[in-house]
């Protein structure tokens, strides 16, 4: 049943023969070229913060042993 109703819409779809095609903001190379402009500066965004985990050196979580079940979550914060 539905592959009766796909090759339906397939022919109905089919017979119209000549359709218009949606009108663009701009030719499609111009917009291909922004939208690679705009992938290109969030790729350099994203690359100016790579250096942030590389300012300090790590320093040893202080382990407490006075607690039973330490929050290992807080990322040094619960000090």
């Amino acid at each position: 049943m539905l592959s009766q109703q796909i090759a339906t819409i397939v022919a109905a779809a089919g017979g119209s023969g000549h359709e218009e095609l949606a009108p663009l903001i701009a030719p499609p190379f111009v917009v291909g070229a922004v939208i690679f402009a705009v992938l290109m500066i969030m790729l350099f965004v994203t690359l100016s913060y790579s250096n942030l985990g590389k300012r300090h050196v790590a320093v040893e979580e202080h382990a407490d042993p006075h607690r039973q079940h330490p929050n290992k979550h807080d990322h040094g914060q619960g000090h």
